[in-house]
């Protein structure tokens, strides 16, 4: 063998060598990625998007998934209660389906348009959902239709609308005919409750009262919150103009102060608390299927990617 040839020989094994061991790092750093949200995350589960069959798995400590059989446009867990908003038939035609801790069936509602938002609150006691009117959007302000319901497990009471809540839009009770409602989360205490308004290119955050069935704006353009385990504070998304990308950001109830939430522009979302100091959501980069990512509460960190083509993030 000549020199020239052995030193070839040399320096291709070396590039094969710093090749492979690229990988590797890639390889575990985009594995760590997605297990980087820490023991807060393992549980999470989601809607799985690669194949459109909408199968709802669970994220392990190591960022893996377990396949399970229920099938869900929108998916949470709280309580021992399970709400799966799903196909119920041809048309096509959905439904809620609420099951209990063993994955039972207890009772189903159908719904009149596309699912969105989903939640049950902290007991299991209260179901809530929002859907789309066939064919609407909120694409454009003002420009679409919601329908937003829930059901009190503990009597059986189904309420399929809040239309005929009493609201308080900025001090003035209003009984406008352009109002829509969306992303319920309630409180602990199964009866306070938060919520979106949407009336003509306007939305407020709202505060209610499912027993009196009143509701009053708290601050504006803040949609689809989500109340913190110790009820202190509301996460939500907000954008800048009528077109921007949403982002999110957390609101302290007591002092009103807005915490941005850093790298979580595009998100479309009502996102999930993990624990009282971690959020998860599901935000769509452009021209990318949806994922799921965690960020720190207290706008601090990097947003983390725990699970690609996935949505609708329910904690363990």
């Amino acid at each position: 063998m000549t020199r020239r040839r052995m030193l070839s020989g040399v320096a291709a094994l070396v590039l094969v060598v710093l090749l492979g061991t690229g990988y590797v790092l890639w390889t575990v750093t985009k594995e760590g990625a997605a297990a980087a949200g820490g023991q807060s995350s393992t549980g999470l589960r989601f809607v799985d998007q690669t194949d459109g069959r909408n199968r709802v798995d669970v994220l392990a400590a190591d960022g893996s998934r377990t396949a399970g059989s229920l099938r869900c446009q929108r998916v949470y867990s709280a309580g021992g209660t399970t709400v799966c908003l799903r196909l119920a038939g041809l048309g096509p035609s959905y439904e809620v389906a609420v099951l209990d801790s063993s994955g039972a069936t207890v009772k189903t509602v159908g719904l009149p348009g596309v699912p969105s938002r989903a939640r049950v609150s902290a007991s299991g006691k209260i179901v809530s959902w929002t859907v789309f009117v066939v064919g609407d959007s909120y694409a454009v302000p003002g420009g679409f239709s919601t329908r937003t319901g829930y059901i009190d497990l503990r009597d059986g009471t189904v309420v399929e609308s809040l239309e005929h809540f009493t609201s308080t839009i900025e001090g003035k009770v209003e009984q406008r005919e352009n109002v829509n409602y969306w992303g319920v989360t309630v409180a602990e205490d199964d009866n306070t409750f938060y919520a979106t308004l949407g009336s003509g290119s306007q939305n407020w955050l709202v505060k209610g009262d499912l027993r009196a069935k009143t509701m009053e704006t708290v601050r504006p353009g803040a949609e689809c919150p989500s109340l913190s385990p110790d009820g202190k504070r509301v996460a939500y998304k907000k954008r800048a103009g009528s077109l921007g990308a949403w982002q999110l950001a957390v609101l302290d109830l007591a002092s009103g102060k807005e915490t941005p939430i850093p790298n979580s522009h595009g998100m479309d979302d009502q996102a999930a608390w993990l624990d009282d100091s971690t959020l998860a959501y599901a935000k769509v980069p452009q021209g990318e299927a949806p994922a799921i990512y965690s960020s720190a509460a207290d706008g601090t960190g990097e947003a983390v990617l725990l699970a690609a083509s996935a949505s609708s993030p329910s904690p363990p």
